[in-house]
């Protein structure tokens, strides 16, 4: 997902996940059915690596929703690595829906991730639809760049 905050008009949303009482989300904003600690919290911790361009497309739009720019930024490939992230603390990424991927195997170099990430800011909702491109970097899967659609 890349940092452009292109918002399109109207979707559906739904509320974002509780949060513990450390401030970290419970239920993992990625959208699949776990604990955020044990999802992408331990990509973000780097506990973990992705295994596949999903499951870092997955991680990716949950540090967009905890705003952690530092993971956002090591999983950015350098050479489209912005130098920083500047994210809109008045805006919520609400849900992610993953449309399709391509490679991202064991033995692929290459990956391609389509998503719909929804958004919410100032009683304002609306999506962001992008086709992620992703490649391995000294061994581990990075966000390249990204085509948004309309």
């Amino acid at each position: 997902m890349s940092r452009r905050t292109r918002r399109p008009h109207q979707s559906a949303s739904r509320t974002a996940s509780r949060n513990a009482p450390d401030g970290a989300p419970r239920d993992c904003p990625c959208g699949l059915p776990a604990a955020y600690d044990a999802c992408c919290g331990r990509l973000h911790r780097g506990e973990a690596t992705a295994a596949t361009p999903e499951q870092l497309m997955r991680s990716r739009f949950s540090a967009f929703a905890v705003h952690d720019d530092a993971y956002l930024l090591r999983s950015w490939h350098p050479t489209t690595r912005p130098p920083a992230i500047g994210a809109d603390p008045a805006l919520r990424w609400v849900r992610l829906d993953i449309l399709g991927s391509t490679g991202g195997g064991p033995f692929h170099t290459e990956g391609t991730v389509e998503f719909r990430a929804h958004w919410a800011e100032r009683g304002r909702t609306g999506e962001l639809h992008e086709q992620s491109r992703f490649v391995r970097h000294d061994g581990a899967w990075v966000y390249l760049d990204g085509v948004v659609s309309d």
